[in-house]
């Protein structure tokens, strides 16, 4: 029966429907194998728990290269314990409270609100064609599906003022 449905709808011209990801942002975020230092980092902030179960949620995920790109020795600090509210800052600083896919960006910037604490909340998001940034990065790869929300990735760190 599964395989009559699936010819009918190939026959049809019409694409079969996507399956969604039955994996949280963590958990896809360690299937993709190119967020491990994203991974350990929220680990050592305490946030894996929050990012596998609260949604929706949107995550701009910086790659491994892109924390490689931090000043020497800045993920090594910033990993201590005692810089644990400095590393909770800039990852919940890449985190918005509601899903934000890029067809829901318009074609300017808009400024979207982050779940980190006080100071710098605001992220300055552009689409312009089919180049989206957010802040000083940009989006390489967008619209990653995850049970409680999206990923979308990004080649550099972002940084909050304050």
């Amino acid at each position: 029966m599964k395989k009559i449905l699936l010819a009918a709808v190939l026959a049809s011209g019409l694409t079969a429907p996507t399956v969604t990801n039955a994996a949280n942002i963590v958990e896809t975020a360690q299937q993709a194998g190119t967020f491990n230092t994203l991974v350990a980092a929220a680990q050592a902030a305490g946030l894996a728990g929050a990012l596998s179960q609260n949604g929706p949620l949107t995550v701009f995920a910086p790659t491994d290269e892109a924390f490689e790109a931090l000043p020497s020795g800045s993920l090594e600090k910033l990993l201590l314990p005692e810089n644990k509210d400095q590393l909770v800052a800039i990852l919940t600083y890449h985190v918005v409270g509601r899903e934000l896919t890029s067809n829901m960006l318009p074609g300017r910037t808009i400024h979207v609100k982050t779940i980190k604490g006080a100071g710098d909340r605001t992220l300055a998001v552009s689409k312009s064609g089919g180049a989206v940034t957010v802040d000083n990065a940009n989006v390489v790869a967008a619209d990653i599906r995850a049970d409680n929300g999206v990923i979308h990735v990004i080649d550099k760190v972002m940084l909050p003022s304050n």
